[in-house]
C-alpha cells in the first residue's frame, strides 16, 4: 500500500529481534499441558506489577526464564556454534508446557527473491544451559512469526502469557528479553514510544499496528517478548530504524493480536493464510480531501488496480487523473475512495491493509465506498495475498 511518509525509506530497516508468548495450545493460557506433560516442571507466573508498578528486576528474575535464545543452521550444514558459515541467532519465548516456542520467522528462514527455506537444523538454549533440538511447526512470512516445537521432558518451562494489543498506551513502560549480539538473557527498558507503525513483512506486504519501542533492540533480539509491567507480551521485537545499522533507539515489534492470529493457525495448519484486494491506494487526509472535494475526511483511495485481482473483479476503479498535491506529484485523482469495510470505518488507525490483513481467502467483505460523489457497496470475495505485491 501507498504511504505519505517518504522520509522512512532512508533509514535502514534491520531485522533485528521479537518474541512473544503466551499460556494456552494457541499461545494465550500458560496452563496448558500441565497434565500431559507429567516430566515437565513448567511455572505458571501470576501477579506480576499489580501493586509496586514496573519493576524491571521483578520481571526479568520471574520471567527471564521462559525467554530463549534460537539458533539455527542452514543448507551448507556450517556450525553456527563455531562463529562460520550459514547460521542464525535470535531470541524466543516459551508458549506452554506443551514445548511450543514462538520466535520471529526470519530467524529459522532464510529468503533468496522469491524463495523461502528453513533452517535445516534449529536448536533452543534455556537460561539454564539446557539446549535441545526444536521442529519448525510452521512460519508465517507475512507477520514475520514462526512457531516451533521442542520435547518438553525433563525440562522447567516458564510460559509467558501473550497480552492484548488494544490495552497498550503510549508512554508504557516496556522490558525487552533477548540476547543481542548473542548475549544471552539480556535486559533492556524503555516506553511505548508510538502505536499504530507500518512496518515490512518478509513478504513486503505491510504489517499495521507495529509497536515502536525507544528499549533498546539489537540483533539477536530478534522474536524475544516485549513485556509490560504486568509480564504479558505485548510484541514480538523484529525490526530496528537505524542509520548506522546499530540499536540507537527506534526498534518495532509486532503486535500481540497479530502474533495470537499467527500463533493459533501454525499450530492448527502449520500456515497463516491471508486476504487479498489486489489494490494500491493512499490514505487521505482532511487537505487532500478538500482538494478533491470529497464528501470524507478518511478512506483509502485508490490508486491502482491489480489485473485479475478481486478488486478488479468486483468492478473497484482507479484514479485517472494524475495531480499534484503537497509535494506529491503522481498522485492519482478520480478513482473509488473506499471509506469503510464491513461495518468498520475506515481511518489512520484502521487502515484498508489492516482490515483485509485480519480476514482470510475466500472471505466475502462488503466496501463502502464513494464513487462520483455517490456512496455505494461493493461485494468482494477476497483472495489468497501472492507471495510479493505486484510490481
Amino acid at each position: 500500500m501507498r504511504r505519505a511518509a517518504a522520509t522512512a525509506a532512508a533509514a535502514l530497516l534491520l531485522l533485528a529481534a521479537g518474541c512473544d508468548a503466551s499460556d494456552e495450545n494457541d499461545g494465550t493460557d500458560g496452563s496448558a499441558g500441565r497434565e500431559e506433560v507429567t516430566t515437565t516442571r513448567v511455572q505458571v507466573v501470576e501477579g506480576l506489577g499489580e501493586e509496586g508498578g514496573f519493576d524491571p528486576g521483578a520481571i526479568y528474575d520471574r520471567l527471564s526464564p521462559g525467554v530463549v535464545t534460537i539458533l539455527s543452521i542452514f543448507e551448507n550444514g556450517s556450525s553456527l556454534f563455531e562463529d562460520e558459515g550459514e547460521g542464525g541467532q535470535g531470541s524466543g519465548f516459551v508458549l506452554d508446557g506443551e514445548g511450543y516456542i514462538a520466535t520471529n520467522a526470519h530467524v529459522v528462514t532464510t529468503q533468496s527473491g522469491t524463495r523461502t527455506a528453513e533452517a535445516d537444523e534449529v536448536y533452543v538454549e534455556f537460561s539454564d544451559s539446557n539446549r535441545v533440538a526444536a521442529e519448525i511447526v510452521g512460519h508465517d512470512p507475512n507477520a514475520d512469526v514462526a512457531l516451533l516445537k521442542i520435547d518438553p521432558e525433563g525440562l522447567s518451562l516458564t510460559p509467558l502469557r501473550i497480552g492484548e494489543s488494544d490495552s497498550i498506551t503510549v508512554g508504557e513502560p516496556v522490558a525487552a528479553i533477548g540476547s543481542p549480539f548473542g548475549e544471552r538473557q539480556s535486559l533492556s527498558i524503555g516506553v511505548i514510544s508510538a502505536l499504530d507503525r507500518t512496518i515490512r513483512s518478509l513478504t513486503q506486504f505491510e504489517i499495521g499496528d507495529a509497536i515502536q519501542t525507544d528499549a533498546a533492540i539489537n540483533p539477536g533480539n530478534s522474536g524475544g517478548p516485549l513485556l509490560d509491567a504486568q509480564g504479558r507480551v505485548l510484541g514480538i521485537n523484529a525490526q530496528i530504524r537505524s542509520q548506522s545499522g546499530g540499536g540507537e533507539g527506534v526498534g518495532f515489534a509486532i503486535p500481540a493480536d497479530a502474533v495470537r492470529r499467527s500463533l493459533r493457525e501454525l499450530r492448527e495448519k502449520g500456515r497463516v493464510e491471508y486476504g487479498y484486494l489486489g489494490v494500491e491506494s493512499l490514505t487521505i487526509w482532511p487537505q487532500l480531501a478538500e482538494r478533491l472535494d470529497l464528501d470524507a475526511e478518511t478512506g483509502a483511495l485508490v490508486q491502482e488496480v491489480v489485473e485479475d485481482s478481486p478488486a478488479a473483479e468486483a468492478g473497484l476503479r482507479a484514479g485517472s487523473e494524475e495531480i499534484s498535491f503537497q509535494g506529491d506529484d503522481e498522485l492519482a485523482a478520480g478513482g473509488d475512495l473506499i471509506v469503510g469495510v464491513d461495518d468498520v470505518e475506515l481511518t489512520r488507525e484502521h487502515d484498508l491493509a489492516d482490515e483485509i490483513s485480519a480476514r482470510g481467502a475466500g472471505e466475502r467483505v462488503e466496501l463502502q465506498i464513494l464513487r462520483d460523489g455517490e456512496r455505494r457497496t461493493i461485494e468482494v470475495e477476497l483472495g489468497r495475498r501472492p507471495a510479493r505485491p505486484a510490481p
